[in-house]
């Protein structure tokens, strides 16, 4: 029986957005920003994070092209940058909403957890305010894929180990 070729894990999709977002800071600053924040001092605060190692995060996420820096200046100061979320950033929402809803799984307080992800339809819609989740779905429309269903098969772009 022929052994089942390796995908070469360099070659992965995961590995490469974690060396994006995968620093603990990098994801809670994307938190911050899609609540509104969007100057350094902002950040700072909300975050409790060192203003170098802050400035090391924004200059990173900033060069993967999950924020851009906007020029600005307040009256009498000198002119500065505030941070946006571009649309690879904004496409993180999904990520941050299902490592969420796993921490309120495993890891919230006994009294449950400290935020509520919540639906606001658009105007005219009507209110919804429901709860949020995370569901797998498959390109053919099937809702609600189990985890334990999928599984992992070589894309277009695999690169296999021992293949030149």
């Amino acid at each position: 029986m022929e052994a089942q070729r390796r995908i070469d894990p360099v070659n992965c999709s995961v590995a490469r957005a974690l060396a994006v977002v995968g620093e603990r800071w990098s994801l809670l600053i994307v938190r911050e920003a899609l609540d509104g924040a969007r100057r350094f001092g902002e950040f700072k605060a909300r975050l409790g994070i060192a203003g170098n190692l802050l400035s090391t995060r924004l200059n990173t996420l900033v060069a993967a092209g999950v924020l851009r820096r906007v020029p600005y200046q307040d009256p009498g100061e000198r002119h500065r940058f505030e941070y946006e979320l571009t649309e690879q950033g904004l496409d993180l929402r999904i990520t941050l909403v299902a490592l969420l809803e796993w921490g309120d799984k495993y890891l919230a307080d006994p009294q449950g957890p400290s935020v509520i992800v919540r639906h606001q339809a658009a105007e005219g819609d009507g209110a919804c305010e429901e709860q949020v989740r995370v569901v797998l779905e498959c390109s053919a429309g099937h809702t609600h894929v189990p985890p334990q269903s999928i599984h992992r098969t070589p894309g277009p772009g695999a690169r296999f180990l021992g293949s030149s």
